[in-house]
């Protein structure tokens, strides 16, 4: 019944916007999509390549949040959806209804470092060196001042400043929540005594909505420290190089993309849902753990042959060579471009795409 009343409510709201959509032109149709915040200079990219091709279609991406996203796609008000997480089996099974029979689609097409960054404007160093343990003491209050013994250790001839650390995390249900808090969770031998989740799991905290609130938060205040896509990161602010092994890793492309390839598949995943399990506790050098792999949720079955064509164009476009590339321009997104073999992989599962 839950699912029922969602997908009607969804259905009214997706012809409310395709009727607005279409009295602004265009033949070939509307490609409203949704979700994380973090893909959205990507998207921005990728449907501005899409509609170079393909002019008549009017689509759009609305970087609302991961949670949103899912919840307006599983409501049949977007056709598409971004998701810094995988679906959960809850919301796996809601969406045989919303693809009319058919299955979820998850497909891994953004891959990016979550940048740990802070506001000390006065600090003399290219980046901080914190390992795992002080990360997840910071973000949980045990070490409040950066001039802590725990920071000095790991960062010698660096001259801390005597000032209150002010953490700030997302106020939204977000997948790049759940990526961080899933990192601090395995790799910091215990002192992050939360489980991973969308949800921050800490009360009373500074907080901004979406990836752009976090920014301005942590612009407004020095002492701040924060997460998010690091393509979003502005240079006015520092990046953390988290400890791996013997090494302290700032983030890249490369790195981000050296995690993933050492990372294997999730249990649940098929050839359809291409989702990862990625290795947060990594010892292999070069590899910077704190990544987040954004899917792009479509459906199997469509129940017209417009939205499917639709759908499978900008999705192929997306994983293609170009589309990555665009995306992974560091004057776009620089995120890491996805590999041949998961290329193949992609545009596997983008063909079983069909009428319902």
């Amino acid at each position: 019944m839950r699912a029922q009343s969602r997908r009607r409510a969804g259905v009214a709201a997706a012809l409310a916007a395709g009727l607005l959509l279409a009295a602004c032109g265009g033949s070939g149709g509307t490609l409203p999509g949704a979700g994380a915040s973090s893909q959205e200079i990507a998207m921005t990219a990728w449907v501005a390549g899409f509609q170079e091709n393909h002019p008549d279609v009017i689509a759009s991406y609305d970087p609302v949040g991961s949670g949103t996203g899912r919840e307006m796609f599983l409501n049949s008000a977007v056709l598409f959806a971004g998701s810094d997480a995988p679906m959960d089996e809850e919301e796996r099974a809601d969406g045989v209804e919303r693809c009319l029979g058919g299955d979820v689609i998850e497909l891994p097409l953004y891959i990016s470092p979550i940048a740990v960054a802070y506001n000390l404007p006065d600090l003399d160093a290219e980046h901080l060196n914190l390992t795992p343990e002080v990360l997840a003491r910071i973000f949980n209050g045990d070490i409040t001042t950066w001039d802590d013994p725990a920071i000095a250790a790991t960062n010698e001839g660096v001259e801390l400043p005597d000032l209150d650390i002010v953490p700030v995390n997302r106020s939204d249900d977000s997948g790049t929540t759940e990526n961080f808090t899933e990192y601090l969770a395995a790799a910091s031998n215990g002192a992050w005594p939360y489980e991973a989740g969308e949800t921050w799991p800490i009360s009373g905290t500074q907080s901004g909505a979406q990836t752009s609130g976090v920014i301005t938060t942590m612009e407004a205040a020095p002492g701040t420290i924060g997460y998010a896509d690091a393509a979003q990161v502005p240079d006015s602010l520092g990046t953390v190089a988290v400890g791996v092994g013997e090494q302290f890793v700032p983030f890249s492309p490369e790195a981000a993309a050296a995690v993933v390839d050492a990372s294997p598949a999730t249990e649940d995943a098929t050839d359809l849902r291409l989702t990862i399990e990625l290795a947060r506790d990594t010892q292999e050098a070069g590899t910077y753990p704190i990544v987040l792999i954004s899917y792009t949720l479509a459906c199997s079955a469509y129940d017209n042959e417009q939205d499917v064509n639709n759908v499978k164009a900008l999705l192929s476009y997306i994983a293609s060579q170009e589309g990555q590339q665009r995306a992974a321009d560091p004057r776009v997104a620089g995120s890491a471009p996805i590999s041949t073999d998961l290329r193949e992989r992609v545009e596997a599962a983008i063909e079983q795409i069909s009428v319902a």
